[in-house]
């Protein structure tokens, strides 16, 4: 709105002009049974109790740093990413293990050499795991086990636990160990926003380890139709031989958030403001 001075000096005016108006009936002497009522109501009314606000428990036995008491802006972000850091390359490390694997039975298929047992009962796990269709044929599961089962660029996951869980200050990150704001829906399965709408069923989940959030954000975003566009992009990246851009993954992630492109845009700038401490975490 562009400031309108005169606008802006009428309006103080009506103000004054109508606190004048009104004020002086504001100090007219009360009749006088009034004045006793007045004087009883404050003599029985009783001061309010005191609330003592519980303080909620962390829900696991993880000695988790005190991000909130670290003033100095960029140890904290060392401090912060070398806490989450461990626990996403091994769950990376475990996701390419299996890929390994994919792609080998992929091959065996290809050159049309059967199956072992062992290899039968791994794609029968691997597609329930990841939620692949088993009307598809044998093939076609084994694409999608390959679109799906891949690693998520390590700068991408540490931005957006950071995102998520400012900094590793958020009620959810303090007692649940969710730095990346998965919701369950099952009761008791994690804690109950504040903010829930009336009639929400969902809590954000809470984990024992730091792990356990890691491996269940990987999953979700590895296995949830809403997820489908990033899974995409990184098998193109794949096809390409390109590799993994985490600003470039990060577009398919808008649906992570209500606030959809901005939130991407958000991600994409902290991925390249936070790039000198990516690799000096162990520090």
């Amino acid at each position: 709105m562009k400031f309108n001075k005169q606008f802006f000096l009428g309006l103080i005016f009506f103000t004054l002009f109508g606190v004048g108006l009104i004020a002086p009936f504001t100090f007219l002497p009360l009749p006088e049974s009034t004045q006793t009522e007045q004087i009883i109501e404050q003599k029985t009314t009783k001061s309010p109790k005191k609330v003592i606000k519980k303080v909620e428990q962390p829900l696991h036995d993880v000695n988790l740093p005190n991000f909130a008491k670290i003033r100095d802006v960029k140890e904290k972000k060392r401090k912060f990413f070398a806490f989450i850091k461990p626990a996403v390359m091994a769950e990376n490390k475990k996701i390419l293990a299996k890929r390994v694997e994919v792609e080998r039975l992929i091959e065996q298929l290809t050159l049309e050499q059967p199956f072992s047992v062992e290899d039968e009962a791994l794609v029968a796990k691997l597609i329930t795991q990841y939620k692949v269709s088993k009307k598809f044929s044998l093939l076609k599961q084994l694409y999608e086990l390959q679109l799906k089962v891949d690693v998520i660029p390590q700068a991408l996951v540490l931005v957006q636990a950071a995102n998520e869980s400012a900094w590793g200050t958020s009620r959810f990150a303090r007692i649940g160990l969710n730095f990346f704001g998965v919701w369950c829906y099952s009761e008791g399965c994690g804690m109950v926003p504040n903010s829930r709408n009336s009639g929400a069923a969902h809590e954000v989940a809470a984990y024992s380890s730091v792990k356990q959030g890691v491996e269940r954000y990987l999953h979700n975003i590895n296995t949830h139709r809403a997820y489908n566009v990033f899974r995409l992009i990184r098998g193109q990246l794949r096809e390409q031989n390109q590799h993994l851009a985490p600003e470039i993954l990060a577009t398919g992630l808008t649906a992570y958030s209500e606030r959809g492109a901005d939130y991407v845009l958000e991600l994409t700038e902290m991925i390249r403001h936070n790039r000198p401490y990516f690799n000096l975490t162990n520090k």
